[in-house]
């Protein structure tokens, strides 16, 4: 998914100026608050996706927003703080492709060098609805495995939950 990560250069507690420090050795520099000693964390952001099923045909949805527009994914998003990541995955079902649908299980977990995502894909059986684009969306629809877009994926976590799905 690989958004630009933020610079921050003050700290959400005083104010102070945040500084790069090293903690401990092992870890990489962290941004600490030069007035207070606040530490703030860079942590990923989780995101949460389906491979929804219904009758040997799974749903994708091209992308009507950067990063990617125009390029084919899972129905996910971010799971908001506090959120359970499987309620997630269903509210970001129903929110982007109209959607009711039941977790069946763990796909996989997925992040990379460098981004600021784990994505986290769980298959899904379709209960409910009718297909529609909601508003990140720009089309929303059923495959059947042999005409997957497979060359116009949006982004890596999408390809390798793929992967592992089919095989």
């Amino acid at each position: 998914m690989g958004h630009h990560q933020p610079e921050f250069h003050y700290c959400p507690v005083c104010g102070g100026k945040l500084n790069q420090v090293v903690l401990k050795e092992i870890e990489p520099a962290r941004l600490v608050c030069s007035a207070c000693r606040f530490v703030l964390y860079m942590d990923p952001k989780v995101v949460a996706c389906t491979v929804v099923e219904q009758d040997d045909r799974i749903v994708l949805l091209k992308r009507a927003m950067q990063p990617q527009k125009g390029r084919w994914v899972m129905p996910g998003g971010f799971v908001d703080r506090g959120e359970e990541i499987r309620a997630a995955a269903l509210r970001e079902t129903e929110e982007e492709c109209g959607l009711m649908v039941r977790v069946k299980r763990l796909l996989g977990v997925y992040s990379y060098p460098g981004n600021t995502q784990v994505v986290v894909v769980y298959t899904a059986q379709y209960v409910s609805g009718d297909i529609v684009a909601g508003d990140e969306t720009l089309e929303a629809r059923f495959f059947e495995p042999r005409d997957i877009p497979w060359d116009r994926l949006a982004f890596q976590s999408t390809t390798d939950a793929l992967k592992d799905y089919f095989r």
